[in-house]
């Protein structure tokens, strides 16, 4: 298991150690070997909830007023964007009569709008409940596979990137949609070739980076791009392609590691 460490805004800023002579055993992996996965997911956990903990963030239900209603759970479900309703119908094929099956209802009604109505205090304490089923926690990974992860790793597969890169579009799926996503990539493409076209691999990560920032900056409620600026970003200009341990980065000026 990774030893992994946050440390507050207030404490000092980790140096990156010097480059190790011996290889991680996840030196060179995909982003869908298991040790990778499992570092993806503590990355994403520190952008959407500023924790490492990302299975902790199973139960986890707010209105982030970003316009897309409740954001919940390990990659931030939404009741306005359509993936939270896909999940509980999900889930609920797969166990009839747990606690967020009543509010199928609601959530058909409210999806594509920022609207809590038949949902609020009521939805939120169930889907609390629902997250210490091993059913929910489980649907919710398989969701987040079939969604966002798999078709981002697989696509940047496609483009010859490495583990870094197929983070990077892991990311954006997860913040933009899979649409939006794919809206940052064509956009990078026009730039810069990726590396199965006969591009430079960096400077191609550097045009998605861009991309993905400007899309960031059109709405207030993700303005802040330091999860792209001094996380992402770093580790790019740290020539870590691979996304190989130990890493260290900030996001919302709050600083973490993962060490071996």
């Amino acid at each position: 298991m990774w030893e992994a460490e946050a440390y507050g805004s207030g404490g000092p800023t980790p140096t990156p150690s010097p480059t190790n002579t011996t290889t991680p055993p996840s030196s060179g992996t995909n982003l869908d070997d298991p040790a990778k996965k499992e570092v993806a997911m503590k990355l994403v956990s520190t952008f959407e909830n500023s924790s490492l903990d990302w299975r902790a963030q199973f139960s986890y239900i707010e209105d982030i007023n970003d316009g897309r209603g409740y954001t919940a759970g390990i990659v931030g479900f939404c009741s306005g964007t359509g993936d939270m309703l896909d999940l509980v119908e999900r889930y609920t094929s797969r166990k009839p009569g747990n606690p967020l099956a009543p509010f199928l209802p609601a959530l058909r009604n409210v999806n594509g709008t920022d609207s809590h109505a038949g949902l609020g205090t009521a939805f939120e304490n169930a889907w609390r409940q629902a997250a210490q089923d091993a059913v929910f926690r489980q649907t919710q990974e398989d969701e987040r596979d079939r969604v966002y992860f798999n078709p981002a790793v697989s696509q940047a597969k496609t483009d010859g990137l490495k583990a870094l890169g197929q983070f990077a579009y892991y990311d954006a799926a997860v913040m933009h949609g899979e649409d939006g996503f794919r809206a940052i990539r064509s956009r990078a493409v026009s730039r810069a070739k990726p590396p199965a076209q006969g591009g430079n691999e960096t400077t191609f990560l550097n045009a998605f980076l861009d991309e993905r920032e400007a899309e960031m900056r059109k709405e207030e409620a993700h303005s802040d791009t330091t999860r792209v600026s001094t996380a992402q970003r770093r580790f790019l200009n740290e020539g870590n392609l691979h996304l190989n341990i130990p890493l260290y980065w900030s996001v919302y000026g709050e600083a973490f590691s993962i060490t071996s």
